[in-house]
């Protein structure tokens, strides 16, 4: 099993993508400091293949998933934070949150090209100024969380106060919804 090898992300920009790296400069130094990397395998970034790999627990990692929500002409985009083991709400919850009509996942390409980061490392560190972060409050609670390093092949490890610390975050109770074991 591979081990990882966590360090201050600050010290280590060649792990983080550019706008991950200017994110966490604009943070409250205490804060920044909290955040670790480590670099991965990018063929093991997406969650399920990671845990397995590294030894995480799925409900250790936090998925980052750019959703859209459109009304009218007009479409909102934020970054939804839920554990490994649960679904995010999008019909429910985030659709209402975001005062749509209807939500959807980003298409992979919209996702990419607006936060500047790989599919498969969006990171809620970085994004742009005018997107909704929601956080379910179950990753708030996590004393370290794996998420995204805005890179396939490094992610960050950071607590999950921090997270819901993040500059637009909202924590939301239930975001996440448990994944049965017959779904």
């Amino acid at each position: 099993m591979p081990s990882l090898d966590f360090s201050r992300a600050l010290d280590r920009p060649d792990l983080l993508s550019e706008p991950v790296r200017r994110g966490l400069e604009a943070l409250p130094p205490g804060m920044a400091a909290t955040v670790r990397v480590t670099p991965i395998d990018p063929s093991l970034a997406d969650t399920a293949a990671f845990c397995e790999a590294y030894g995480v627990g799925m409900d250790e990692g936090a998925n980052c998933i750019v959703v859209a929500g459109a009304r009218g002409e007009v479409t909102t985009y934020a970054a939804c934070l839920v554990l490994g083991t649960t679904r995010l709400d999008v019909n429910g919850i985030v659709r209402r949150f975001l005062g749509a009509r209807r939500a959807s996942f980003a298409p992979m390409d919209d996702a990419v090209a607006l936060t500047g980061m790989e599919y498969g490392g969006i990171t809620p560190i970085g994004l742009p100024d005018d997107w909704s972060i929601l956080v379910d409050a179950k990753v708030a609670e996590l004393p370290w969380a794996i998420v995204g390093a805005g890179i396939r092949g490094a992610k960050l490890s950071l607590p999950g106060a921090v997270l819901a610390a993040l500059p637009g975050a909202e924590v939301i109770e239930g975001l996440g919804r448990e994944v049965s074991a017959a779904s």
